[in-house]
């Protein structure tokens, strides 16, 4: 009779443990925006302009045809250039993006943005050609302050950065390869995500994937 009671608790622990996996898996959202079904030279639908130019742009070269997102303006040397999603609000992320960088003599390449409260705070970890480097930054009311940086070569094409952040725990991916982590709780609670790029970097995005919640 005892064992039996045991064996119900244990089985009860196990059907709750299962609900609360479920669950956790059902709060957990995603999306992609590929930019397909866009409008080619308006700004994507869903999206702000809050700093630079971005437009809806043909790209034969992306790995989703035939549109991607271009980040078009040739700002000067200290304005970050932001577009953020406005229907997004996620705290842990796994964020990713396909990008390449089309143009700039100040800077190239660009990045994403999670956990924004606007656009002038939020969290950014981007790739820079120019510069032969890939960081991770905090931007709060506009000042940036980098969190992490590593070399890497730079080379043509498009490449595939992916950012997953749990709790204050960040790690920052190029091409399949971990090469940053850190760990901040400036921005703790959520926020939305975006795309980034800085002064006269001018960039096609594609593909903008994210599972949070």
């Amino acid at each position: 009779m005892l064992s039996s009671r045991f064996r119900i608790k244990g089985l009860a622990a196990v059907f709750v443990a299962m609900l609360v996996v479920i669950g956790s898996a059902q709060d957990m959202k995603s999306r992609v925006w590929n930019f397909d079904a866009d409008k080619v030279g308006e700004p994507a639908k869903g999206l702000t302009n809050d700093v630079g130019q971005w437009r809806v742009v043909g790209d034969d070269t992306a790995s989703s045809k035939p549109h991607v997102l271009a980040q078009q303006a040739k700002s000067e040397k200290p304005v970050y250039n932001v577009a953020l999603i406005t229907e997004t609000n996620f705290k842990n992320v796994d964020l990713s993006v396909k990008l390449r960088a089309v143009a700039g003599e100040i800077d190239q390449g660009g990045g994403v943005v999670w956990r924004a409260k606007d656009a002038k705070n939020y969290y950014i970890c981007r790739y820079n050609p120019l510069e032969e480097n890939f960081r991770v930054y905090k931007v709060e009311d506009g000042k940036r302050t980098q969190l992490g940086s590593a070399d890497v070569p730079a080379t043509p094409g498009w490449h595939t950065l992916r950012v997953v952040m749990t709790g204050d725990r960040i790690e920052c991916h190029l091409d399949g390869k971990k090469e940053l982590a850190a760990t901040d709780t400036a921005f703790a609670g959520p926020g939305r995500i975006g795309l980034w790029s800085k002064a006269d970097a001018q960039t096609h995005f594609d593909d903008l994937t994210v599972t949070g919640d």
